[in-house]
C-alpha cells in the first residue's frame, strides 16, 4: 500500500477537538529505553482541556508567524511535537527565560502539574491506536493485509558525559516524557553524535524525518539535545475509491492554474457552512483521529487566513453536522524543514536564544546555556488509502564557554612582561621586549 504522513497540524488540531540539587546526574552511556514506565499522572479532565486549548492557541500564533515566511508556499508543521519539545526545554528554564517561554508556549499550568498534564496528553494520543485495532474489528485490505493504523510520540535526550545536570530536571523528563537519555561526548565527536541523533529521528519516523540535525548544526559547545519524534500512518475510515480519481484544474494562491489528481468520494461526511466557509471532515479507522478541510470562499482564502484561530475553529468543528455529499480532494504531499529561533524570538521568548540572558540553570549550573535553534521537519502524504505523516523537533542547547583547544604561543613580535608575587598578585617587576638586537 502507499505510505504517507500527517503531522500534528491535523494531529494537534484533532486533539483540540477533543533549581534543584546540584548533584551530577550519573549518565553513564547507557540508554534507557523509549516507553521505560514513566508515573502515571494525577491529572483531571480540566487540565487537559487548558493544556490542549492553549496548545491550540499557540499553533495559530506559531502558523501565522510561520506564514509571513512562506508567501505563496506550501506549509507543514506538528505543533504537538513543537509543543513538547519546548515544553521539556521549559522544565529547566528559570527567571525572565522561564516566564518568556510560559508566556509564549501559552502553558496555561505551573509547575510538576504542567508536565504531568503533558504526559496525560501523551498517553491519552498513544490510546488511539489501541482503539483504532478495536475498531477496525478484524477488517482486511483485497490482499488480506490488515487495515494499518499507526500513532507514536517519542521523546529523546542527549547530553554531554559527565556533564552537571541537576537530578531533579533529569528525572522530570524521565518521569513525563518517556525519553530516551543517552550520554554523549559532544566535544569529542559532533558530527558523529549529529549523525547519531539523526538515525534515531529516523528509525522512530519510518524514514521520513532523515536529516533533522543538518550539517554544522553540532560542535563542541552543544551541551544537550532535546527531541520529540512523532509517526502516524492511517487509513481513512471511508476510503477513496482509485478507480474514481482524476485529473482536474488546480488554482494556485498566485493565481496559476495546474492540472492535478483529484480523490472522489459520494457519501455522508460531516459537513458545516459557516460564514461562507466549507468544513468536512475525513475520519481515519478507530474515529479518534480525523483530517478536518477547511475550504473559504474563492479569494477570501488569505483574510480567512489571518483570522483564524483555536476558538474560532472550535467553533465551526461544533458546527458539523452529518450530510450527504461528494468530497474531491487533490492528493498530495508536503515536505518542510524549518528553523524556529526567530519565529520563536518574535513570539516573545528572545531571552532564550542569547547567549547573555538565557536562564537554564534548572537544567546545570555549571555553565550559561541557551538554546542554538530549534529545527523542525514535517513530511505528510495523503492518497485515496489514507495519510502517512511525520515529524521531528530537535531543540539543540550549548554553552557560550569555548573548549580549551591547544595552543601555540610563539613571542615573535614585541612582548610586555610581569614578574608577580602569585600570592598576593603584586606586581615585582613590569618590562617589555621590542629590540632583540640589544642582546645580540
Amino acid at each position: 500500500m502507499h505510505r504517507r504522513r500527517l503531522l500534528a497540524l491535523a494531529g494537534a488540531l484533532t486533539a483540540g477537538a477533543i533549581a534543584g540539587c546540584a548533584d551530577r546526574f550519573p549518565m553513564n552511556g547507557e540508554t534507557r529505553a523509549q516507553g521505560a514506565p514513566g508515573i502515571e499522572p494525577d491529572i483531571d479532565d480540566e487540565e487537559l482541556r487548558a493544556l490542549v486549548a492553549e496548545t491550540n492557541g499557540f499553533t495559530f500564533d506559531l502558523y501565522e508567524q510561520l506564514v509571513l515566511d512562506t508567501s505563496d508556499d506550501n506549509l507543514f508543521v506538528s505543533p504537538v511535537s513543537i509543543a513538547i519539545a519546548m515544553a521539556m526545554t521549559y522544565a529547566g528554564a528559570e527567571g525572565d527565560t522561564r516566564e518568556q517561554m510560559r508566556e509564549t508556549l501559552r502553558y496555561p499550568l505551573e509547575g510538576e502539574v504542567l508536565h504531568e498534564t503533558f504526559n496525560g496528553l501523551q498517553r491519552a494520543l498513544l490510546e488511539r491506536e489501541a482503539e483504532a485495532v478495536i475498531d477496525r474489528g478484524g477488517r482486511y485490505h483485497e490482499d488480506d493485509e490488515p487495515v494499518p493504523f499507526e500513532l507514536s510520540i517519542v521523546n529523546g535526550l542527549w547530553g554531554q558525559e559527565d556533564y552537571g545536570f541537576h537530578d531533579e530536571f533529569m528525572q522530570g523528563i524521565e518521569d513525563h516524557y518517556f525519553a530516551d537519555v543517552q550520554s554523549v561526548d559532544f566535544s569529542a565527536e559532533p558530527d558523529a553524535t549529529r549523525e547519531e541523533i539523526n538515525r534515531w529521528v529516523a528509525d522512530h519516523t519510518g524514514d521520513r524525518i532523515t536529516e533533522l540535525l543538518p550539517e554544522g548544526s553540532i560542535d563542541g559547545l552543544v551541551r544537550l539535545v532535546l527531541v520529540n519524534a512523532i509517526y502516524f500512518l492511517a487509513n481513512w475510515k471511508h476510503p477513496f475509491p482509485p478507480d474514481a480519481t482524476e485529473t482536474a484544474t488546480f488554482t494556485a494562491l498566485d493565481g496559476t492554474t495546474h492540472d492535478i489528481d483529484f480523490m472522489h468520494e459520494n457519501r455522508s461526511w460531516k459537513h458545516a457552512t459557516v460564514d461562507g466557509t466549507q468544513v468536512v471532515e475525513l475520519p481515519y479507522i478507530g474515529d479518534s483521529i480525523a483530517m478536518s478541510v477547511l475550504l473559504p470562499p474563492d479569494g477570501e482564502f488569505e483574510s480567512f487566513e489571518r483570522e483564524l484561530d483555536g476558538e474560532t475553529l472550535a467553533s465551526m468543528l461544533d458546527q458539523l453536522e452529518h450530510r450527504d455529499g461528494t468530497v474531491q480532494l487533490p492528493r498530495f504531499t508536503i515536505e518542510s524543514k524549518m528553523r524556529l529561533s526567530n519565529v520563536l524570538a518574535a513570539l516573545g521568548m528572545p531571552d532564550a536564544f542569547d547567549p547573555e540572558t538565557a536562564d537554564f540553570t534548572g537544567m546545570a549550573g555549571d555553565e550559561q546555556l541557551h538554546i542554538d535553534e530549534v529545527y523542525h521537519d514535517s513530511w505528510i502524504s495523503v492518497d485515496e488509502e489514507g495519510t502517512e505523516a511525520a515529524a521531528a523537533t530537535g531543540v539543540v542547547m550549548r554553552t557560550i564557554s569555548a573548549p580549551a583547544d591547544p595552543f601555540t604561543f610563539s613571542a615573535n613580535r614585541p612582548f610586555l612582561f610581569v614578574i608577580r608575587d602569585r600570592d598576593t598578585d603584586t606586581i615585582l617587576f613590569l618590562g617589555r621586549v621590542v629590540d632583540p638586537t640589544a642582546w645580540e
